[in-house]
């Protein structure tokens, strides 16, 4: 049996992002999923995602790091209520805030594993804490404090433009 990934329960008009959405032929398209009481993202970076040669771009990590927070909420909130993703209404989270860490440059020619812990979830807000993790060392961690948006709002931006 496949696991789905919490991006798959996204609603097409919620699957655009450069780092989670589906159908953004030219983005990240990442895939997370719990493992345990942590959420997980494997990405391998391309060789075109470099800063230097053999490293990753730092902002390539923020944004990943920042797409794993923002899904890993929505699926925290599912959690807490003990209801599946696909279940209405739906929590739909954008980020708030974003602080990211830089511990040591991370290297270009592995997998890299994404993961997030909740550390709280206190009405409409949601905060993870996240890790990056190469060939079995953290070089990256993050903070994503993220805001609960309802899903209908969204579609009135999408219809209506940032007013």
């Amino acid at each position: 049996m496949e696991i789905k990934a919490f991006q798959d329960y996204y609603p097409d008009h919620l699957s655009h992002c450069y780092g989670c959405g589906k159908l953004n032929e030219h983005g990240y398209q990442i895939k997370t999923i719990w493992d345990g009481d942590e959420t997980l993202t494997t990405f391998t970076p391309k060789p075109y995602h470099k800063a230097i040669p053999g490293f990753v771009y730092g902002g390539l990590l923020a944004s990943l790091i920042d797409c794993h927070g923002t899904g890993s909420a929505a699926a925290a909130m599912y959690k807490q209520e003990n209801r599946e993703m696909d279940t209405e209404p739906s929590f739909r989270f954008l980020t708030g805030s974003l602080f990211v860490k830089y511990l040591k440059p991370t290297p270009i020619d592995c997998t890299l594993q994404i993961r997030g812990k909740i550390r709280e979830i206190k009405g409409k807000k949601v905060t993870v804490d996240v890790e990056v993790w190469a060939k079995g060392v953290v070089t990256v961690t993050g903070e994503v404090v993220t805001i609960q948006v309802p899903d209908k709002y969204i579609k009135e931006i999408i219809e209506g433009g940032i007013q």
